[in-house]
């Protein structure tokens, strides 16, 4: 079965993001998705909660602020702690029994890990919707991806619902998370998606700045 996930999601829980757990929900029902990965910064306690409270599928996870960059920790069972090495952090991942995924790992000023994604990540973000220069993320998470021999994965890294879904990951996996996880640490997944759209990127902003007055 071909599932289409979201793999990379913010929801009103991270500082910086505008998405309440019923938006979540509605707008990743109104794309077309099967299911999403909350992956909260550096906070489990609220994918976790959602997950509880909906049937929607929701693969609970976290962005974890490691030292060298942020590194995507997928259906992990406690909290990892962050400002760790790269290398530590993935271990605490596979000790969490989550996989580690690297996001945009070679977009500037977005916290990216560069040279330390190692063959001790389970998978690469090639596809991130919000990273600029877009084509550029593309091409390099691609490369990483292919020189390591890793799965390669897709998420919008939405903090706005309508950019929820622009892009995902394709997997070939039955509905429940253990079987996705584990189908995407074999690879059994494809990326796809592209950039969210300028007036969507304005309207979030414009959003936030209604927020904050």
């Amino acid at each position: 079965m071909n599932l289409k996930i979201d793999l990379h999601v913010h929801t009103s829980y991270s500082y910086d993001s505008l998405i309440t757990p019923k938006e979540l929900v509605f707008h990743a029902r109104n794309r077309g998705l099967t299911g999403v990965a909350v992956t909260d910064h550096d906070r489990l306690d609220g994918a976790l909660e959602i997950a509880k409270k909906t049937d929607f599928l929701i693969i609970p996870g976290m962005e974890i602020t490691s030292k060298d960059g942020h590194i995507i920790g997928l259906d992990v069972e406690k909290p990892v702690p962050p400002r760790l090495s790269a290398d530590e952090t993935v271990d605490r991942i596979h000790e969490a029994n989550g996989i580690a995924v690297a996001c945009h790992p070679a977009v500037p000023f977005k916290g990216s890990l560069r040279e330390h994604v190692t063959s001790k990540f389970d998978a690469v973000e090639v596809i991130n919707s919000s990273a600029f220069p877009f084509r550029y993320s593309v091409r390099h998470g691609e490369k990483i991806a292919s020189r390591l021999g890793k799965a390669r994965v897709a998420g919008s890294d939405a903090h706005y619902g309508p950019e929820i879904g622009y892009a995902y990951t394709a997997v070939d996996a039955e509905s429940q998370v253990d079987e996705i996880i584990e189908a995407i640490r074999k690879g059994k997944c494809l990326p796809f998606g592209t950039a969210i759209p300028l007036k969507i990127r304005l309207k979030r902003q414009f959003s936030v700045f209604k927020r904050k007055f």
